[in-house]
Formats: structure tokens, sequence, C-alpha cells
């Protein structure tokens, strides 16, 4: 994956390192070691990276009552029922509802939820994490009512009474009361997603979103659970995570990578919390909220500045990617590489797109994202602005860079499905038979780069990551398959999975 496309042959690694590639024959005359290693024939690629994942939210949702796929509203109070049948738990927690999958495509009320459970608190999250649904219990419990207001949140209302429904910031007091998971289920469960990801070839994670706390989890992750994964963490912006920046500055543990911070700028799409320019097509009169001020924006960006880290902002419509752009145009005056991300960068004005490129704006996206959205895209925003939607080849050509993830686990960490989707714009049944948009499809060269070199760029790891060369780290996947992307949507795995010359999975 290096700038010249180039493909070797052999490799030879030392102490974690490639020290030379070349022909096989070159190789293995010039070099002896105790360890060979045949690839057999089966094409090896640098370790594939994840540029926006969720690994302690992975963890937490296999921790709760799992909601992902469920047909119906009637179908999640089933699985939640049959969850507390077998856990008891004191504090009900399930997660990945979508009501875009109902008949009705409605969001829920909490009716059914108070009729069950009267007394123990419930939260339901939406499967994008924007969005949940509390029953009485739990809102009594955080002093939630029908008058309660919340900059940047929606609190549903239907008559005088709350609906449960909490969309974005009024979330919030909800999240402060959710119960931890046993630490020892948490490890557990991290050790699970790592092996799933290491099954794929994915050797890295850039973890979207992490709390003080969380830094202590994952150092101790390493050091006594074998976790290996390179992680590139963003810190949530709270004044722990400021001070630590401040005092540590650019962070390194072992695999752990600390030097950017994650701001949340809108909502999401799904849930109609993304700002939009002008409202909704399919709710009049409602244009999203931006869930953290600008005002707030320009003191974390000060911060990020004085502290050379990167500013990460989630920003799904419209207009906050616009807010956005113009912020991140004072940093550029100041440090034109700044590589400062828009994650996810969802429905851009296509009259803005060229200043990605004016401002040095790296776009991080999921093109899985694309194909999931497809059954409501069009409603929510409608056709004049779906042409500046999901626009990753608009994107890729005005920054000639992005980086690529899925934003486990709202959708699922496969790569492959990921590389079909950015390259064909299909899902894994691979609807709809033209392709989602597909003018904004993007090559399979492109996709992979977005996987490996690009991300690795990304995150400031483009001389340690992200390439098969001399002086790179021996960090590589031998997969059973060609990486492909040509007609239907084709699974595939690692044989073999290798971070800094080490083993860390193998099928056998």
């Amino acid at each position: 994956m290096d700038q010249k496309g180039k493909v070797d042959e052999a490799m030879a690694i030392r102490d974690g390192k490639i020290i030379e590639t070349g022909p096989e024959r070159q190789i293995l005359n010039k070099y002896s070691s105790e360890e060979t290693i045949d690839a057999g024939g089966k094409e090896v690629y640098p370790g594939l990276t994840d540029a926006h994942g969720h690994i302690l939210s992975y963890a937490n949702q296999l921790l709760s009552a799992d909601l992902v796929g469920s047909k119906s509203f009637d179908e999640v109070i089933v699985r939640v029922e049959k969850y507390q049948s077998r856990k008891q738990r004191k504090f009900v927690i399930g997660r990945g509802w979508d009501q875009s999958l109902w008949p009705s495509s409605e969001f829920p009320t909490n009716e059914k939820l108070n009729k069950l459970f009267p007394t123990i608190p419930v939260c339901l999250i939406r499967i994008d994490g924007h969005a949940l649904l509390a029953n009485d219990a739990l809102l009594k419990m955080a002093n939630i009512t029908p008058t309660t207001k919340i900059d940047g949140g929606i609190i549903h209302v239907e008559g005088e009474k709350c609906t449960g429904l909490l969309v974005d910031n009024a979330m919030n007091p909800i999240y402060k009361l959710l119960p931890e998971f046993p630490k020892k289920e948490r490890i557990e469960a991290i050790g699970e997603i790592q092996a799933e990801l290491l099954q794929y070839g994915i050797t890295g994670v850039h973890e979207a979103g992490i709390e003080r706390k969380d830094i202590d989890l994952f150092k101790e992750l390493i050091d006594k659970h074998d976790f290996s994964l390179n992680l590139y963490a963003m810190l949530m912006p709270s004044e722990d995570n400021i001070a630590f920046a401040k005092k540590n500055g650019i962070y390194q543990y072992k695999n752990l990578s600390i030097r950017s911070f994650k701001v949340m700028g809108d909502g999401a799409l799904g849930s109609r919390g993304a700002l939009l320019k002008a409202p909704y097509n399919d709710q009049h009169n409602h244009f999203g909220v931006l869930t953290t001020s600008e005002k707030e924006m320009n003191r974390i960006a000060t911060i990020c500045e004085l502290t050379g880290y990167q500013m990460n902002t989630h920003a799904i419509g419209d207009s906050t990617n616009k807010i956005l752009l113009n912020l991140y145009q004072r940093i550029f005056k100041v440090n034109p590489d700044h590589r400062w991300r828009i994650e996810h960068a969802q429905v851009v004005d296509p009259k803005d797109f060229e200043l990605f490129s004016k401002y040095g704006v790296f776009p991080s996206v999921q093109p899985t994202h694309a194909v999931s959205d497809q059954r409501w895209a069009e409603a929510r925003i409608g056709r004049t602005r779906m042409m500046g939607a999901y626009a990753y080849k608009t994107l890729l050509t005005q920054n000639g860079m992005i980086a690529i993830g899925t934003d486990f686990p709202i959708e699922l960490t496969d790569p492959f499905l990921t590389i079909h989707a950015a390259v064909n714009r299909q899902n894994s049944e691979n609807m709809p038979t033209a392709g989602f948009y597909p003018k904004e499809k993007i090559t399979i060269e492109e996709c992979l780069r977005g996987m490996t070199i690009w991300a690795a760029f990304a995150s400031f790891q483009e001389n340690e990551l992200g390439t098969i060369e001399k002086g790179k780290d021996a960090t590589f996947a031998i997969f059973e398959r060609p990486i492909r992307a040509e007609g239907n949507y084709q699974p595939n795995f690692a044989l073999h999975t290798f971070i800094k010359g080490k083993k860390v999975y193998t099928v056998d």
C-alpha cells in the first residue's frame, strides 16, 4: 500500500520491524531466521484499521439486552423480558433498537415498559446512541418532567406526559445514572471484541471517545490481559481529560496512543438530531440540534491548539459541517498540517465541499452507514440534499485522502462489508442492485488505503503503520481469499494476523 502501489513477494522482520521487502529469492538468500512464515500464496496486506469505532460501547452492548435487529417494539419488549429473567439486574439496560425496521417506523413510547417494570429503572438505547427510551421509574430518578428543558436535547412529550423518548443531550441525566457492568465482565467482553477484530485482520481502532478512567482500564488491559490492538483513543472533552492532555501532552503507552479530543457536534439523522440548514423533509419546522455550542467548540479548539491535539468532531448535518469547516479555518492559518477531522461528514451542502481542501480538513467516514440508511435517508432530507450526502468520492476528491471505519457497534465490524459498501454502494444483500447513489463509489484501492495508510496518516502514525515497507511495524494479515469487490458481497477473514511481528491470531 505504498505510494507506488508496489507488490513484493517476501519480507524480512527483525524485532517487530520490517527490515526489507523484495523478491522471495533475494530475501531468503540475504537473511536467515529460526522462524519462517510461509503464506502459501495467500495475499498479505498491512493490518487494517477501523478509523472510527467504539470498543467500550460494544462491550456494554454485549452485556446489555441485545435489541439489534428487532422487527417491532413488541419484539424489543420480549427480548428485554428474557434478558431480565436471566440476569435479574437492579437496573435494566438494553441497546440496539431501530424503529426504521418496524412496520410503522414510529418512535416508541414507554407505556408497556411502565407496566412490566413499574419500579425497576429501564433504559433502552437506540442503535446510533443518539436516542433512548426510559420508563417512568427512570425518568423520576433523573428528575425529568414534561417541563424540563435541556440545551441541545429533545424530550418528547405527548399531552402533558413524557413519552420516555429522549434525544441527544436530553439523555445526559440518564447516562449519569447508568451503572457500570462489573469490571470482570467488561474485560471479558473486550477480549471477545479483540478476537473478533483480529479474525478480520483488523489490527487497530480509532476509539471515538473515552473518559479519564478508561485510560487506566486500557493500560490494565495492555499490561495484564493481552490487549494488543493499536488503539488511537480520542478523549471526550471533560475537565479531567483536558487536565490529562495539558499535563501529559501527546501520550504514548505501549500500543495506546492519545493525541485527540472527540467533540459531539450534533445528533444523528435517524433520530432527527442532526442539525440541518433547512427543516427535515419529513418533519417540517424541525432542524435538529447543535449538541455542543459554538462557544464551547471554540474553547476546545483553543485547548487542542495549545496541546498539539487533534479536534475530531462528530458532524452529521450540513449546518454542523459548515460550522466546523468555518471553525477549522482558524487552525489552518496557524498549522496547515493540523489533520483535524470531521467524523462522519454525512450530509454536506455541495457548495461547502471545497472548504475541506481549502482548510485541510480530514474526513473520517463509514461507508456501511450509507447502505444502512438508504431505507429512509431520502425521506429525511429530500432528494436535493442527497446530492451532498454520503458523498465519499466527492470528499476524497477534495481532500486527497479519507479515513474509513465502521462506527461499530452501530454497524458490524466486518471490513469486507465496508469494502462492499464503499466500492459497490450495496449492503450485504447486494441491494440496491444499481448501488445507492452510485456516483459516490470509490475504488477498491482507495478503500483499502482508507483502511490502512490514510487511516494511519489521520492519526499521525504513518511512519509506523499502514504499509508494508522497510522501517514500519511488521503489522499485517494473511487473508483466506484475495481482497476483491467485484459482484456480490463475499465474506472473508484472516488466516493469520500479526502485530509488530507477533502472531496475535491464527485460524489454526
